[in-house]
């Protein structure tokens, strides 16, 4: 079967370790700490909370970064996210090797951090590969009331795999095609799954759908020139309406008594 089924977890360290070292210039009514769990490949699994004033525990976001990259690339949503109100974590994958993009070990993580964080529903997202392990955390948690995805690339039709029996919906950002999405190889992710929305953010490359992004990306994956008008605003509004509107719909469907 396509499904990666995910037993038990084994036995979880958990440590908070304050907020020492994080960025300066912090929203105001955001508290952001970091953290550290035992991952369930026995790796030291980093993440960071951002956590709205007066929001009750429960709902949350799990954000992973792109291939090679780092939790700190991906700040821009996790701060977009918390000031709208949701609850977000960002984290470092442990389990990312040159030679393999480890995506189900990815997967594995970011449900680990749900746990680790007392998570009752999740929104998996994420960008690149780490939006190809959102969908399948997503596949094989329960509490998983949808995903969103930006600029997707699928390995080895994985994610096509995971997608045609995904239940919750699954809402894709998608760039312009070129080498660093695999010429917009998540159509087909998203064309196998039942309940998937795309939306194209046209003149978007690859990078930006990491805020902030770097040298390394633009270099390998950005066009000549850096364009005068960057849609990667559009990319933080779009998806954090697309988590607001996971959440309030499933919201509304426990308020109806669905399953």
């Amino acid at each position: 079967m396509a499904c990666l089924f995910v037993s038990g977890c084994t036995g979880q360290f958990v440590r908070q370790v304050g907020v020492g070292g994080l960025p300066s210039g912090r929203p105001a009514g955001i508290a952001v700490a970091d953290g550290v769990v035992l991952s369930r490949t026995a790796c030291a699994l980093r993440y960071r909370v951002y956590r709205p004033a007066g929001v009750a525990p429960g709902d949350l976001a799990v954000v992973g970064h792109g291939f090679l990259r780092a939790k700190e690339r991906m700040t821009g949503l996790a701060t977009a996210l918390a000031k709208s109100g949701v609850t977000t974590a960002t984290l470092d994958f442990c389990n990312d090797r040159l030679w393999d993009g480890g995506h189900a070990r990815n997967a594995l993580d970011m449900m680990t951090v749900a746990d680790a964080l007392g998570a009752r529903r999740v929104v998996y997202t994420g960008f690149s590969a780490g939006a190809l392990s959102a969908l399948i955390a997503a596949r094989n948690d329960r509490r998983a009331v949808g995903v969103v995805a930006l600029d997707l690339v699928d390995a080895r039709a994985l994610g096509v795999r995971m997608a045609s029996g995904l239940k919750p919906p699954l809402i894709g950002l998608v760039g312009d095609a070129s080498r660093c999405n695999a010429s917009q190889n998540g159509l087909a992710v998203y064309a196998a799954s039942p309940n998937a929305v795309v939306q194209r953010m046209i003149g978007a490359d690859h990078c930006d759908f990491e805020s902030p992004t770097d040298w390394v990306c633009r270099l390998t994956c950005a066009r000549g020139e850096a364009s005068p008008g960057s849609p990667r605003q559009d990319i933080l509004r779009a998806a954090t309406a697309a988590v607001q509107s996971l959440l309030r719909d499933a919201t509304g469907s426990e308020a109806c008594g669905e399953e």
